[in-house]
């Protein structure tokens, strides 16, 4: 079990992802068990990340479909090509078929549109489905996704149930902002993601951004620290984190400071008060009039 989960952890980290042991057990338990996997925590955590580096660990196409308020079936898992139906029934309008076996026909394959939800299932490969940000839904869809999470099936009224050719990985994420059915949590496996150590995110820096040093990530994961403690609208994300240590290699920063940290929190924060907060508390010199004025 162990050599398991270190393999599991080393492909991980091949594929661009830093893994510790319980983010590993709960892959390791997805795939014996052929359950789907529910990733909970706050925005810019890395949860679609995990999704994306698991489908490239296994080599799978990755199926992502991205969810939003008000979506519905026809956006998730299938509709039907209407224009084409109603040029079929045109075509055989002269023709002696009964209505029955017109059905039949404009109700097949043929006249099906695919979404990601139905192309998942139907694929000829095996799979990695990603449902980005579950919570943003309703319980309606939920309802919805519920035969697939547990059957990896979906039935369709015209068609009846289609089964799974091959069982596809599957991964939900979830910001939290509200709670999910108990229905969908009990079908999934649960794993929880927050805002990873500053030796973590050190790590993932490295890893991430071709030319960094380790003494400036050092610096920077400790000032993302201090940071994320304040009372701030967005807390800064692993991708902003990876984009500040991008900006400060490109402009050939070597040692962080107050004045490099305050020229460059635009690409850190998305929210005016939020750069002003963090400007009052980073520790130096009280922050010159100029440095408040954008």
């Amino acid at each position: 079990m162990l050599k398991e989960l270190e393999r599991i952890k080393q492909e991980m980290l091949n594929s661009g992802y830093i893994c510790d042991d319980n983010a590993a057990t709960v892959l390791f338990l997805a795939q014996a068990l052929s359950k789907p996997v529910l990733v909970e925590g706050p925005a810019g955590v890395g949860k679609t990340s995990i999704a994306q580096a698991f489908a490239r660990m296994k080599h799978t196409p990755l199926v992502r479909l991205q969810c939003y308020e008000g979506i519905d079936e026809a956006k998730a898992m299938y509709e039907w090509n209407y224009k084409k139906q109603l040029l079929h029934i045109q075509a055989v309008a002269n023709q002696s078929l009964d209505v029955t076996e017109v059905e039949k026909q404009i109700f097949s394959q043929e006249f099906l549109l695919t979404r990601p939800l139905l192309e998942a299932i139907t694929s000829e490969e095996q799979v990695c489905l990603l449902i980005d940000e579950i919570d943003k839904v309703d319980f309606e869809f939920e309802a919805m996704l519920l035969e697939l999470l547990s059957e990896f099936q979906v039935t369709l009224p015209e068609l009846g149930t289609i089964k799974a050719r091959h069982t596809p990985f599957v991964f939900l994420t979830s910001n939290a902002t509200r709670e999910l059915s108990e229905a969908l949590k009990r079908r999934c496996l649960y794993l929880y993601l927050d805002f990873p150590s500053p030796s973590v995110e050190e790590s993932i820096l490295m890893l991430r951004v071709p030319g960094l040093k380790q003494g400036l990530a050092r610096q920077l994961t400790e000032s993302l620290r201090d940071i994320r403690e304040l009372e701030l609208k967005k807390k800064p994300s692993i991708a902003e984190s990876i984009d500040w240590a991008s900006a400060l290699v490109l402009m050939g920063v070597t040692e962080l400071d107050r004045q490099v940290i305050v020229q460059t929190l635009n690409v850190l924060l998305k929210y005016q008060e939020d750069i002003d907060l963090a400007k009052a508390r980073i520790p130096g010199p009280p922050p010159k009039e100029s440095e408040l004025v954008q």
